[in-house]
């Protein structure tokens, strides 16, 4: 039977599968915008975005947009108007889930947006998500941890019922990473604002996975926040079911577990390895472990 290590290192291998041998990475076009790559578009994403030769055009090994289409409004409203028609047509499963939210698609974080697209529909351009997700724990004056965990609603479209840090969300376009964080602090967990004030930056976890529904280069951001021993987290907008309080041995435990969604584990994956939970004497894979939570995108 596999060890907790050759577990959660199978997880951060399926996390990272775009980069392993027998990815379609070979096979697929980038995605460009103004001459910067933005995505990576897979062959069967390019055939149906043929059908639309008025905003796509291949270019070489990409595809990019027509030349009239040389704005950040011109090729955000051209794009919606195809996904849209995708969407009617049921032409791919990820557009079932279609949000009303729109994420900004730019080279690298630091660099001006090139257009908006609906979060839905990013998988199938291969364009880069941020997210920001909060640790929540308490430490007692022996030193102990202790973690805040959230269980997801059933109504959720991805990954329903499973573990999840205390607060997560996805960074929407034109909102702020700290913004984001306080805000998802306080819809999903009841915390004050002025409490999740308190939260740390405290680095990036990233990775790049393909599944049916497209290509998924993410990056969250990650904050600690240390939690008051007597406060508890109460649900608010209902995407969260449940909250547990656990030892942080226990919270170990259940990263390798079917329980927790996947990205979330490296989250505390992330924490453990910060805190000396997990150290290199003592953990055989301690480099994969750290190289695995941030490959480039």
């Amino acid at each position: 039977m596999a060890s907790w290590s050759e577990k959660m290192l199978q997880l951060l291998r399926r996390m990272n599968n775009f980069h392993l041998p027998g990815s379609s990475l070979e096979s697929c076009l980038r995605f460009e915008v103004a001459g910067e790559q933005v995505g990576w578009i897979s062959p069967k994403v390019a055939s149906i975005l043929g059908r639309f030769p008025a905003v796509f055009r291949p270019y070489g090994s990409a595809i990019t947009f027509c030349s009239g289409l040389d704005t950040f409004e011109s090729r955000s409203v051209a794009v919606d108007e195809v996904l849209q028609e995708l969407r009617r047509e049921a032409s791919f499963t990820c557009l079932i889930g279609w949000r009303d939210e729109q994420y900004a698609v730019m080279p690298r974080y630091c660099d001006p947006p090139l257009m908006y697209m609906e979060r839905a529909a990013t998988s199938l351009f291969g364009v880069k998500r941020y997210g920001v997700h909060v640790n929540g724990y308490t430490q007692d004056s022996s030193g102990n941890l202790n973690m805040w965990l959230a269980r997801r609603s059933l109504t959720k479209q991805t990954y329903p019922g499973r573990l999840d840090n205390m607060a997560a969300g996805g960074l929407a376009a034109g909102c702020s990473v700290r913004h984001t964080m306080v805000k998802e602090c306080e819809e999903e967990a009841c915390i004050p604002p002025g409490l999740a004030e308190q939260a740390r930056p405290v680095g990036t976890v990233s990775y790049t996975y393909e599944d049916d529904e497209g290509i998924f280069p993410e990056c969250q951001f990650v904050f600690d926040l240390e939690l008051p021993l007597n406060f508890q987290p109460h649900i608010g907008d209902g995407e969260v079911q449940a909250f547990y309080y656990y030892p942080i041995e226990k919270v170990k435990d259940l990263l390798v577990s079917e329980e927790f969604k996947p990205n979330c584990a490296m989250v505390v994956l992330d924490f453990l390895i910060r805190h000396a939970i997990i150290e290199p004497d003592s953990e055989p894979y301690y480099h994969e472990f750290v190289a695995g939570l941030h490959r480039s995108l």
